[in-house]
C-alpha cells in the first residue's frame, strides 16, 4: 500500500487509468483498492473526484470495447478462450451465458461487481451483436456506478484508509510483502481448488469419430447437450441430442437406460460441464456414460452434421 501511495503521488490519474485498464483487460490485479486509496488521498494529487471517476470510466470502457469487438469478430470461441485462463473455469462460460440470458443487456450495469464477469459480459455482448452505441451506453453507466462506489468509500473512510496506509508505511517492505503474500495465497488456493476439481473429473472420453460411427451403425446412444440456450440457438446441436437446462445431474434418466451408452457434450474448457454431469450419472447407476472429447467444437471441426 505504501508503494501504491507513492505511485499515486508520482503519476496520479495516469496510474489510475493504467491500473483500471489492466484490471478490466482481464489480468488478476484488482484496481478497486487503487480507486479507494486515490479517492482518500485526493488532497495529495492534482485531481478532483469527478476527474477520478472520468478516468476510471474511460479506462474500463476502453478495455471493455476491446473485448466487445473481439466478440464481434470471433464470437463465442473468444469466451471459451477467456474461460481457459480463469482460476476456476469449470462453469465459467455456462454461468456467464446463464446470467446474460437472465438479465440481458442489463447485466452490463452490474458486471464489474462480479469478479471475472466484466470481460466475459463485454465479449458476449459483441458475440450476440448488441449495437455498439447501446453497449457503450450501458457499459459506461455500469462503470460509472462501479467507480463511484469506490470513490465514495475512499472519501467517506478517508481517515481509516490513511490510518491503514500509515501503519503499512511504518512497516515498510514487511507491509508490502504481507499484502503481496496474502494475494499470492489466494491465487494458490484457487489454483489448488481448480486442480482438485479437474482430478475428480478425470475419466475416459469418447471421440467425435467414435460417436459418429455409432450413429452410422444405427445405434441409438443417449446424447445430452449441457450448453446454455444461447449456444444451442446460435450453433445448433448434434442430431438426436437432448438439450438440458442444467449440468448438475438433475436430468431424469429412465431406469431402462442404465446400460445404454450415454454421451454428454458441452462447449466448455476440458469438457468440465459434461464430465461433471457424467460423474453425477455414474453415481446414480448409469454405467456407460462418457463426455465427448472436444465437445461441440470438435464435432463441428470434423465436418459432421449439425441440426437447428
Amino acid at each position: 500500500m505504501h508503494t501504491l501511495t507513492e505511485l499515486l503521488e508520482a503519476y496520479g490519474l495516469m496510474f489510475v487509468f493504467a491500473h483500471v485498464f489492466i484490471d478490466q483487460a482481464g489480468l488478476p490485479l484488482p484496481s478497486y483498492p487503487t480507486l479507494i486509496v486515490a479517492s482518500a488521498l485526493r488532497a495529495v494529487g492534482d485531481y478532483a473526484h469527478l476527474e477520478l471517476a472520468a478516468v476510471a470510466v474511460s479506462a474500463a470502457l476502453a478495455a471493455d470495447l476491446g473485448w466487445y469487438f473481439a466478440g464481434v469478430r470471433w464470437g463465442r470461441p473468444v469466451l471459451r478462450r477467456i474461460c481457459r485462463l480463469a482460476l476456476v473455469p469449470e462453469s465459467c462460460a455456462r454461468r456467464t451465458e446463464s446470467t446474460y440470458l437472465r438479465w440481458g443487456a442489463g447485466s452490463l450495469l452490474f458486471a464489474k461487481f462480479v469478479p471475472g464477469f466484466s470481460a466475459l459480459a463485454a465479449t458476449l455482448s459483441g458475440a450476440v451483436r448488441m449495437r455498439a452505441a447501446k453497449f457503450i451506453a450501458l457499459d459506461a453507466i455500469g462503470a460509472l456506478v462501479w467507480a463511484s462506489l469506490a470513490i465514495a468509500l475512499g472519501s467517506t473512510l478517508r481517515s481509516e484508509v490513511t490510518g491503514v496506509l500509515a501503519i503499512l508505511a511504518q512497516h515498510g517492505t514487511k507491509g508490502l510483502l504481507a499484502v503481496v503474500g496474502a494475494f499470492a495465497l489466494f491465487v494458490l488456493y484457487r489454483g489448488w481448488r481448480r486442480r482438485r476439481f479437474m482430478r475428480e473429473l478425470r475419466m475416459a472420453r469418447v471421440t467425435v469419430a467414435d460417436l459418429h460411427a455409432m450413429l452410422d451403425r444405427g445405434e441409438t446412444p443417449i446424447i445430452l447437450d449441457v450448453r446454455s440456450r444461447l449456444g444451442l440457438d446460435r450453433e445448433g446441436r448434434i442430431p438426436g441430442a437432448i438439450a438440458i437446462d442444467r449440468g448438475d445431474g438433475s436430468i431424469a434418466i429412465p431406469s431402462s437406460s442404465v446400460d445404454s451408452d450415454v454421451v454428454i457434450y458441452c462447449d466448455c474448457p476440458n469438457e468440465v460441464s459434461a464430465a461433471y454431469l457424467a460423474k453425477q450419472l455414474l453415481k446414480r447407476g448409469v454405467r456407460r456414460v462418457r463426455p465427448l472429447a472436444g465437445g461441440i467444437d470438435a464435432w463441428v471441426a470434423a465436418g459432421y452434421e449439425i441440426v437447428h
